[in-house]
């Protein structure tokens, strides 16, 4: 059994419902996306979802299940050079990689609420509609001004089935 530390509370009231990770991000460089899509399935990983998201987003992304299991990669590709992965993938001296890490929530509204009245520094003004018919927004790496993330974190509601 493991031991939670003293410090540890039950109480959970008010906290925006995050439930598990949905997704790792990994930023591909424009035109290798199909490349990496069966590199990953050599892996053992399906492909379950692909989109095209253009709006802000600007990109191409391959959804890759783990296994059997409920995990998922998110490829992402860039469609032009106004593509906000592009500038972050040429931020990262032109090379593809780890971009962000999506929390499932129960609801995103309640998440973003929540969120912005803690102080944390939201990129989206209001949660929007994501790929797979998700609800999404994003928190900055740098929402604390003392100690940063260190990672750009996508809030992710469940598709509406």
């Amino acid at each position: 059994m493991v031991q939670m530390p003293e410090t540890f509370s039950d109480d959970m009231t008010g906290l925006p419902g995050f439930l598990f990770i949905d997704h790792l991000a990994i930023a591909v460089k424009k035109g290798e996306l199909e490349i990496q899509i069966q590199q990953y399935q050599q892996l053992g990983f399906t492909e379950i979802h692909q989109e095209t998201m253009l709006g802000n987003d600007q990109v191409r992304e391959s959804l890759m299940r783990i296994g059997n299991s409920p995990n998922l990669i998110q490829l992402i590709e860039p469609l032009n050079e106004t593509s906000p992965i592009q500038k972050w993938i040429d931020r990262n001296g032109g090379r593809g990689g780890m971009n962000h890490v999506g929390f499932r929530v129960r609801n995103a509204s309640e998440a973003h609420n929540y969120l912005k009245g803690q102080g944390f520094n939201i990129i989206d003004p209001a949660p929007r509609p994501g790929s797979r018919g998700t609800i999404v927004f994003f928190l900055h790496p740098k929402s604390r001004v003392e100690h940063s993330f260190g990672v750009l974190i996508e809030i992710v509601e469940e598709p509406k089935l």
